[in-house]
């Protein structure tokens, strides 16, 4: 009955213009930094943006009762009818253009709520740049006290300056990675994750976070020596990767995108996917011992490590902001004993991107813009980590003990 009442009222409102067209991701800034959201366009309630994204960003909090999602921001509370072009503040209903609705259990917003609703309601406190694409909370001026050299060792997004980061595009040379079933014009493995690890690092770069490459061309690194590119100045390692399966019944509707981070595996699938990547060893010439002390003793010492519970964190906010633009499942954070990862020795993870025995994944991961959406997701996952590392410890990864990692 409040839904019908509710749809009720609003057909009685007035229409409102169409809005412009929606870009493909906002830029939320707050005191606290800066934080790109990407703009999903759903073909039912038009372009959205993820709740859970938002309410990180602006400090908000957001919740499902019942037909209605209750928003607070600001101290600002705002009720939104799901599927229905409605919201609700300070009693009064309202109409949208858009619809607000859930999708695969999480709430998305309709983009008016940034453009418009926000900086109409909320009394000054948040202004929308259209041309731009940007929503800024509009803050007071700093107090007379503060230090203006304090201020300047931080980056627009609220990072500490310093930070470096090491991209590591898997495969390369005669390890052409996993021969990509649906890939298009007969690209490899090898070739998406390069394109996209140089994806990655303009992201970074334009986020002021500097970037170690382990490869810029095709080219073979040994899995034992990509870590250590990760050296005393580099706070993190973040290894790119595509999934497959071997031919079997229903092999090729199996998609999603998962992050791992070096433990034993817990399950078949776990021990599965570390194999695939950790046969590329074959590929290399016979040399010195792969990963000095053998993958058990380094496994063991992690066990205590601080570094294995960074990274599994790391894995989470990667998985995270992965779901804001990846079309496939999210399939989570994994453990496995990945040679690649053993020798960063600092919080280092594993993406594997999409699987390329899937057509709909191997599309996502060749297509221009999907792959701009997928490289700057997982920027924003780097970036949102250090800047909750500096919350948690009071410092920044680049500063920390040698440079390197917590």
């Amino acid at each position: 009955m409040t839904v019908l009442l509710a749809l009720l009222a609003v057909a009685a409102l007035p229409a409102r213009a169409n809005p412009v067209a929606a870009p493909m991701a906002v830029v939320v800034a707050t005191p606290n930094g800066e934080t790109k959201i990407p703009v999903r366009s759903d073909p039912e309630a038009g372009p959205v943006l993820s709740a859970p994204a938002l309410m990180l960003a602006l400090g908000g909090k957001a919740a499902i009762d019942g037909a209605w999602a209750d928003i607070i921001i600001a101290r600002a509370q705002f009720r939104l009818l799901i599927d229905g072009p409605v919201y609700s503040v300070g009693g009064a209903l309202k109409p949208l253009v858009g619809r607000t609705t859930v999708r695969r259990d999480t709430l998305f917003l309709p983009i008016q709520f940034v453009t418009h609703v926000l900086p109409t309601e909320s009394k000054g406190r948040f202004r929308y740049d259209g041309a731009a694409g940007r929503i800024e909370e509009i803050v007071g001026p700093p107090p007379a006290t503060a230090s203006v050299a304090k201020a300047a060792d931080r980056l627009p997004n609220g990072l500490r300056r310093g930070h470096v980061v090491t991209i590591d595009p898997g495969h390369g040379g005669p390890d052409p990675g996993n021969p990509g079933l649906f890939f298009p014009n007969g690209l490899k493995e090898k070739d998406v994750t390069l394109k996209m690890g140089i994806l990655v690092r303009q992201e970074l770069l334009k986020r002021g976070v500097g970037v170690i490459m382990t490869r810029t061309t095709d080219t073979l690194i040994k899995l034992s020596h990509r870590g250590r590119y990760c050296t005393d100045r580099c706070g993190l390692f973040v290894s790119l990767h595509v999934n497959s399966l071997a031919a079997r019944p229903g092999y090729r509707n199996v998609r999603g995108f998962e992050t791992y981070f070096l433990a034993e595996a817990l399950t078949e699938d776990e021990a599965r996917v570390a194999k695939m990547e950790n046969d590329a060893i074959r590929f290399e010439a016979p040399g010195e011992e792969e990963v000095a002390g053998g993958l058990d003793f380094i496994l063991k010492d992690l066990q205590s490590n601080e570094h294995q519970r960074e990274s599994a964190r790391l894995a989470e906010l990667m998985q995270s902001h992965m779901a804001e633009v990846h079309t496939g499942p999210n399939k989570g954070v994994k453990q496995a004993p990945y040679t690649v990862l053993a020798t960063a020795r600092r919080p280092a993870v594993l993406v594997e991107m999409g699987f390329s025995t899937n057509r709909d994944d191997a599309a996502m991961m060749t297509g221009a813009r999907s792959q701009r959406n997928l490289a700057a997701s997982i920027a924003d996952a780097i970036i949102s980590y250090l800047l909750e590392y500096e919350r948690r410890v009071g410092t920044s990864l680049a500063t920390e003990g040698s440079g390197g990692a917590p």
